[in-house]
Protein backbone atom coordinates (compact mmCIF):
# COMPACT_ATOMS: atom_id res chain seq x y z
CA UNK A 1 0.00 0.00 0.00
CA UNK A 2 1.14 3.50 -1.07
CA UNK A 3 1.57 6.25 1.88
CA UNK A 4 3.65 9.05 3.06
CA UNK A 5 5.45 9.56 5.96
CA UNK A 6 5.21 12.84 7.62
CA UNK A 7 8.67 14.22 8.81
CA UNK A 8 7.08 13.75 12.18
CA UNK A 9 6.37 10.20 11.47
CA UNK A 10 9.97 9.38 9.90
CA UNK A 11 11.92 10.60 12.92
CA UNK A 12 9.19 9.11 15.34
CA UNK A 13 9.79 5.66 13.47
CA UNK A 14 13.63 5.86 13.75
CA UNK A 15 12.73 6.68 17.48
CA UNK A 16 10.93 4.05 18.27
CA UNK A 17 12.26 1.05 16.59
CA UNK A 18 9.26 0.82 14.28
CA UNK A 19 9.69 -0.57 10.83
CA UNK A 20 8.00 0.72 7.89
CA UNK A 21 6.68 -2.62 6.27
CA UNK A 22 4.67 -3.36 9.83
CA UNK A 23 3.29 0.29 8.94
CA UNK A 24 2.25 -1.41 5.89
CA UNK A 25 0.70 -4.29 7.34
CA UNK A 26 -1.30 -2.32 9.61
CA UNK A 27 -2.71 -0.32 7.03
CA UNK A 28 -3.37 -3.40 4.90
CA UNK A 29 -4.69 -6.01 7.34
CA UNK A 30 -5.23 -3.79 10.53
CA UNK A 31 -6.98 -6.05 13.62
CA UNK A 32 -8.91 -2.97 14.10
CA UNK A 33 -9.58 0.80 13.14
CA UNK A 34 -10.60 3.72 15.19
CA UNK A 35 -11.79 6.96 14.55
CA UNK A 36 -9.29 9.48 16.16
CA UNK A 37 -11.50 11.28 19.09
CA UNK A 38 -10.17 14.96 18.25
CA UNK A 39 -9.59 14.57 14.12
CA UNK A 40 -12.41 13.03 12.62
CA UNK A 41 -9.73 13.34 9.49
CA UNK A 42 -7.89 10.60 11.53
CA UNK A 43 -7.76 7.13 11.11
CA UNK A 44 -6.26 5.02 14.13
CA UNK A 45 -5.37 1.31 12.82
CA UNK A 46 -4.04 -1.05 15.01
CA UNK A 47 -1.72 -4.32 14.71
CA UNK A 48 -0.57 -6.83 16.84
CA UNK A 49 3.87 -7.52 16.39
CA UNK A 50 4.79 -10.80 17.17
CA UNK A 51 8.20 -10.15 17.45
CA UNK A 52 7.72 -7.05 19.56
CA UNK A 53 4.84 -8.59 21.89
CA UNK A 54 2.70 -5.30 21.44
CA UNK A 55 0.19 -3.87 19.50
CA UNK A 56 1.17 -1.13 16.73
CA UNK A 57 -0.90 2.19 16.73
CA UNK A 58 -0.49 3.73 13.32
CA UNK A 59 -2.26 7.11 13.18
CA UNK A 60 -2.94 8.61 9.44
CA UNK A 61 -5.03 11.26 7.41
CA UNK A 62 -7.51 8.60 6.13
CA UNK A 63 -8.81 11.95 3.72
CA UNK A 64 -5.69 12.38 1.17
CA UNK A 65 -4.85 9.84 -1.53
CA UNK A 66 -2.15 8.14 -0.58
CA UNK A 67 -2.50 8.60 3.19
CA UNK A 68 -0.04 10.51 5.14
CA UNK A 69 0.86 8.45 8.28
CA UNK A 70 1.26 10.98 11.43
CA UNK A 71 2.47 8.65 13.96
CA UNK A 72 3.22 5.31 14.77
CA UNK A 73 3.82 3.33 18.06
CA UNK A 74 3.47 0.56 20.66
CA UNK A 75 1.17 -0.20 23.57
CA UNK A 76 0.64 -2.88 25.19
CA UNK A 77 -1.10 -5.68 23.49
CA UNK A 78 -4.59 -6.19 24.43
CA UNK A 79 -8.29 -8.11 23.21
CA UNK A 80 -9.78 -6.45 19.74
CA UNK A 81 -12.90 -6.81 18.61
CA UNK A 82 -12.77 -6.39 15.01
Amino acid sequence: MDFILTDHAKKRLAQRKIRVEWVSAALENPLTTEVDHNDPELMHALLYVPERFKTLRVIYKDTTKPPYIVTAYFEEAKSYEA
